[in-house]
């Protein structure tokens, strides 16, 4: 089903249809760009990532018997997983970019559990979005700009540094309970 799916879609692409390249675009680049991100990259060097293994797939396909043997998501996530590795160890690319690896079901593996961890990370966002002032404050303050309870204890008006890792102690398990509260 998704594959019929994914062929018709590069079918679209070798005739340049901008429906299809948009479509593929709007279904993948976000998956790459969390890959890249999570891996030391920024937004730019998804994109270019990204273009690049359109490049592969475009040339593939113009070769006209080029057949999907996994999804278009697999294939692209494939792609753009090996150039970006290339690019992280600075190594020029050797051979072909894409070839019909043995390791398509670790990537199947690899990708799903990169699904998981979106999954995961937007239910932490969705719950910090709903744990409320001052917890949220804290929390991000401690280990998204790493700053010391000492810190935060001034800026919340805490006695000391301990009672604030008390707060932020209360304030984790209230994530905890936001967090496994969600299905």
């Amino acid at each position: 089903m998704h594959i019929e799916r994914d062929q018709e879609l590069l079918q679209g692409f070798a005739r340049n249809d901008d429906k299809s390249l948009e479509t593929i675009y709007l279904e993948n680049f976000p998956m790459i760009a969390r890959m890249v991100l999570q891996n030391n990259g920024s937004e730019d060097d998804a994109k270019d990532v990204f273009q690049e293994a359109m490049i592969v797939l475009y040339e593939k396909v113009q070769e006209g018997d080029f057949v999907l043997s996994s999804r278009l998501k697999t294939f692209l996530y494939a792609v753009c997983r090996r150039l970006w590795l290339k690019k992280l160890q600075g190594s020029s690319l050797e051979g072909p970019i894409y070839e019909e690896t043995e390791d398509t079901v670790s990537v199947e593996d690899t990708l799903e559990a990169h699904e998981e961890k979106d999954l995961q990370f937007r239910k932490m966002e969705a719950s910090m979005g709903r744990i409320g002032e001052p917890c949220k404050t804290i929390l991000e303050d401690y280990y998204i700009h790493r700053k010391s309870m000492q810190e935060i204890a001034e800026r919340f008006g805490y006695t000391n540094a301990e009672n604030a890792k008390n707060q932020k102690y209360k304030c984790l398990m209230r994530l905890k309970k936001l967090f496994f509260a969600q299905k």
